[in-house]
């Protein structure tokens, strides 16, 4: 009995320190939770098991954002009370190297890079269309590892 609580307890141990990575979600999969109401969105997040992370509301706009199983990444939902072309799906990715998958897949779907900038918040941006589909590249600010973005527009 003791040597089976005892490869329980390890077995335990062992699953307890795997590295689970973050679901990530395609380019679609990403349009279409723009696609949905609010309401909806809540509902898929919640059947892909991520937990409510935090709400913002004001007169111009509804954000929420959920974070992912494991705690790797996040994703927001803006909606906006006047002008709806400005509604996006926020995802913010666990690091550089999932920003450069998604930026590798851009280009590859064959998003050409419009204008640079920086966001409200003073990090860097680049903005890519694709007939009237608009992404927005988000990288962290000069000397930070994180927050990498990717914004998908209605």
């Amino acid at each position: 009995m003791r040597k089976i609580v005892g490869i329980l307890v390890l077995l335990f141990f062992i699953l307890s320190t795997i590295h689970i990575p973050a679901q990530t979600f395609s380019l679609e999969q990403l349009k279409s939770f723009n696609a949905l109401s609010m309401a909806d969105f809540k509902k898929e997040m919640k059947k892909l098991n991520y937990t409510f992370y935090d709400k913002v509301e004001s007169s111009e706009y509804s954000l929420y954002q959920y974070d992912s199983p494991g705690y790797q990444s996040k994703i927001g939902k803006f909606e906006f009370t006047t002008t709806k072309s400005e509604d996006c799906i926020e995802y913010e990715l666990p690091g550089k190297k999932e920003y450069e998958q998604y930026l590798k897949l851009v280009l590859k779907e064959g998003y050409k890079e419009a204008e640079k900038g920086k966001i409200i918040t003073k990090e860097p941006y680049v903005d890519y269309y694709k007939n009237k589909d608009h992404i927005r590249m988000v990288l962290p600010k000069q000397g930070e590892t994180a927050p990498y973005i990717i914004m998908v527009f209605r």
